[in-house]
């Protein structure tokens, strides 16, 4: 008897259309397990008739895997290319681990076909994670993971609401010695004037999102109907 646990994925629960790209399934994903419709109060201190908890998508199995691909394809089309990326713990921590992943699977690929002299070290996207504070013991570090000054990195985080844990993240990074490319975040909510406050502290590198809020709950809300 097959084990159930042992059967193929639904791949159609994930990809309600197998054409879409990596970047339409990650919104499909957001859109289904990430939003929610209700009465919650944001770490801005104001509240919200929805919530955007990247988290249940980017620690989901399928949702890392796209995550990484979407981050990687995003970094590529900006001519973005870091040593590194890394951002405020913990919202960070599972998109800097999904890329840092695939570059090494995707230099897997690459080296077999090149020669023996191939730089597979500059083919890495290694990660750097940033705490709230700095360590009280051991070594001290404020920025655990990768540590080489003056290497070019992207700051990246899921949700950007004021824009706060994105800022202390650049502010660290510049801080330590690293050359900030660029800053990312998954999720923009466009509200208290988060944008804004990071492209200023973010500044001459430029800030990006992958989703806008209202791009996550237009595909929630066009999925409601099939979920009755």
């Amino acid at each position: 008897m097959l084990d159930a646990r042992c059967s193929p994925l639904p791949v159609l629960h994930f990809y309600p259309n197998l054409m879409d790209t990596p970047r339409q399934r990650l919104l499909h994903l957001l859109a289904t397990q990430s939003f929610k419709l209700g009465e919650f109060k944001l770490s801005s201190g104001g509240t919200s008739d929805y919530y955007i908890d990247c988290r249940t998508t980017t620690l989901h199995a399928e949702g890392a895997r796209l995550v990484g691909q979407v981050v990687t394809d995003e970094l590529r089309a900006r001519g973005w290319r870091p040593q590194a990326i890394g951002g405020m713990t913990m919202g960070a921590d599972p998109i800097v681990t999904a890329v840092s992943i695939l570059s090494a699977q995707k230099v897997q690929t690459r080296a077999p076909a090149r020669t023996k002299d191939f730089d597979i070290a500059g083919y890495f996207i290694h990660g750097f994670l940033v705490r709230k504070a700095e360590k009280a013991h051991g070594t001290l570090r404020r920025i655990e993971g990768f540590h080489e000054k003056g290497a070019k990195v992207v700051i990246v985080d899921d949700v950007c609401t004021t824009g706060a844990s994105t800022i202390q993240a650049i502010e660290a990074a510049r801080e330590f010695g690293f050359d900030v490319l660029g800053a990312l975040c998954l999720v923009e909510r466009e509200e208290a004037n988060g944008r804004h406050a990071v492209e200023k502290a973010a500044d001459p590198a430029k800030f990006i999102s992958i989703f806008k809020a209202a791009e996550v709950r237009e595909e929630h809300e066009r999925l409601l109907p099939s979920r009755a």
